[in-house]
């Protein structure tokens, strides 16, 4: 089954009000529908550009912007879920730092399904800036979810450098890896880059990768912020010789947009040049 996917470079805005975020999140996710795409993909920690709406005292703390974004918690949902529903695509709307039971946070990608489902994966590797200034915790459970088009998995930033992670998501049926990505330097980006690239690469499968780009100075939490969108595929007998599908320019605000195959996953893991899926058991012998 063939279906388009649009990959976000979306730059993080000082919002005026609510309105204003509900007319930003309408107009990207129109701008991709135009383009006939079905499943829409946005970046790590989009939704910090929320904290804006607090004052100066609290977008400027770590810690208070944390617990002020949680009131706007169930009216990002509803933004999104309404979104997927009017436009029928799905959309992986970036992730949302979300307090839980204990009081703990966690950083959170949601999955809004067009039939009105809401799926989440929390991310499970935590970097450096999570774990000890912002202190967010990993989750507790790696997910695969069902859609029209076939089973779907999301891995956050950090969580696409770690192979084993993939590779339980794609025995579990997913042939297509959404990675929200946040990274305020060139190397930052380049490792979930590479990440991916080597994740598609093992797997045979489709990794696509959406990073924030562009300054937010006001913001404590995402004030700088550097990347590219991409779609990247196996290395094999009817993909790029270099396994990109569709690159974004650096640091532009855009849309990048491709028609993805997904049963050509299947088809190259059987007749391909390699079968790095097939052979990966193989690894244990030594």
């Amino acid at each position: 089954m063939n279906v388009k996917i649009a990959t976000a470079q979306y730059d993080i805005s000082f919002l005026e009000n609510w309105q204003h975020y509900q007319s930003k999140a309408e107009r990207w996710v129109t701008e991709a529908v135009e383009q006939d795409a079905k499943i829409l993909l946005f970046p790590e920690y989009a939704s910090m550009e929320l904290a804006s709406l607090f004052g100066k005292d609290v977008y400027s703390s770590l810690s208070k912007q944390l617990a002020a974004m949680q009131s706007l918690h169930d009216d990002y949902l509803d933004v999104f879920q309404t979104l997927a529903k009017k436009y029928q695509c799905i959309v992986q709307a970036g992730s949302f730092p979300v307090r839980i039971e204990s009081g703990a946070y966690r950083n959170r990608a949601y999955l809004f399904i067009p039939d009105g489902r809401i799926e989440y994966q929390d991310k499970l590797m935590m970097t450096r800036f999570e774990n000890e200034q912002w202190l967010i915790q990993k989750g507790d459970q790696l997910k695969c979810f069902d859609t029209d088009y076939g089973k779907i998995a999301i891995s956050i930033c950090y969580d696409s450098e770690f192979p084993m992670l993939a590779r339980k998501q794609v025995e579990a049926g997913a042939n297509l890896i959404l990675v929200p990505s946040c990274t305020d330097t060139l190397a930052g980006y380049n490792r979930v880059k590479i990440g991916c690239q080597a994740r598609a690469l093992e797997n045979q499968c489709y990794v696509v990768q959406s990073p924030v780009v562009g300054n937010a100075p006001w913001s404590e939490a995402v004030d700088v912020n550097v990347g590219a969108a991409a779609i990247y595929t196996p290395v094999d007998y009817g993909f790029p010789d270099d396994g990109i599908l569709a690159v974004g320019e650096l640091n532009a605000v855009q849309w990048v947009v491709a028609e993805v195959s997904l049963s050509a996953c299947a088809t190259i893991r059987e007749q391909g040049q390699v079968f790095n899926y097939r052979d990966w058991p193989l690894q244990n012998a030594f």
